[in-house]
C-alpha cells in the first residue's frame, strides 16, 4: 500500500486528490496539510512513502519544505505540483530533492502513475526535461578545469556516466552510447548517487551542473 500524505493551502484541491486517490487499490491518503510546517508535523506523525507537495504556500513553502524533509534524511519522497510549469520555483524545488513534478491539471492517469513511480524510488522527470529545466535556470560556474572537487570520488567510468546524465540521455542511451549493457549503467548510477551522497539522479544532474563539471548548452566531452 502507497502511503500518501497531500500539502496544498488549498482545500478543495486536496480534496479533489483524494478523491481520486481513494479510487486506487494500492494508495492510502494518509493526512493533509494546508502549509509546510504543517506537512513536517504531518510526515513525522504518519510516515507517507510520497507527499504530493504544493510549492506556493504560507507559512512554509514547498521547496523549503522539502529541503526540510530531505535534510532530516526521510524516506519520504516528493512530487510536486506546480501550476507553473518549466519555471525557477520548480528548478528550486528539484534542487532541494523533490524527486519529480507534474502540472496540477495533469490528467487523472498520470497523476495516479506519477506517485507509483515516485513510490519505487524512482524519479518524474524525463531525461532531456530536466536538462532543459537546468539549462534554463542553474547558475553554474565556469567549466572546471579537471574533475570538481565534489567529484573527485568517482571513477573514470562512473564520470562518463555522470557527464551523459547531464546530456540527458536515459540508461539505455547511456549503454548504447558507451556500449555496455543497461544492468551495468543502473550499477554506475547507484555508485554515483551512494558515493555523492545524492537520493536520485536528478540530484546527480544538478550537481554535475553546479560543479561546473557540466555547462548548460556545452555538450560533455567523452
Amino acid at each position: 500500500m502507497i502511503r500518501v500524505l497531500l500539502c496544498d493551502d488549498q482545500e478543495l484541491v486536496r480534496a479533489g486528490f483524494r478523491l481520486i486517490l481513494d479510487l486506487e487499490d494500492d494508495m492510502e491518503v494518509v493526512g493533509e496539510a494546508g502549509d509546510g510546517r504543517e506537512c513536517l508535523a504531518a510526515v513525522a506523525r504518519t510516515s507517507p512513502d510520497v507527499v504530493l507537495m504544493d510549492i506556493r504556500m504560507p507559512v512554509m513553502d514547498g521547496i523549503e519544505t522539502t529541503r526540510r524533509l530531505v535534510a532530516a534524511s526521510s524516506a519520504t519522497r516528493v512530487l510536486v505540483l506546480t501550476t507553473f510549469g518549466l519555471d525557477s520555483y520548480v528548478y528550486e524545488a528539484v534542487r532541494a530533492g523533490a524527486s519529480g513534478f507534474l502540472l496540477k491539471d495533469v490528467p487523472r492517469d498520470q497523476l495516479v502513475a506519477g506517485i507509483r513511480v515516485i513510490a519505487r524510488g524512482e524519479t518524474l522527470l524525463a531525461p532531456r526535461l530536466t536538462r532543459r529545466l537546468l539549462e534554463r535556470f542553474v547558475a553554474a560556474p565556469p567549466p572546471a578545469t579537471g574533475v570538481p572537487e565534489q567529484l573527485t570520488r568517482l571513477s573514470a567510468r562512473e564520470l562518463e556516466v555522470l557527464g551523459l546524465l547531464a546530456e540527458g540521455l536515459s540508461n539505455a542511451e547511456i549503454a548504447a552510447r558507451l556500449v555496455l549493457g543497461e544492468a551495468t549503467v543502473k550499477t554506475h548510477v547507484a555508485r554515483i548517487l551512494t558515493k555523492l551522497g545524492l537520493r536520485d539522479r536528478v540530484q546527480a544532474v544538478v550537481l554535475a551542473y553546479e560543479s561546473g563539471f557540466v555547462s548548460p548548452g556545452v555538450p560533455h566531452a567523452e
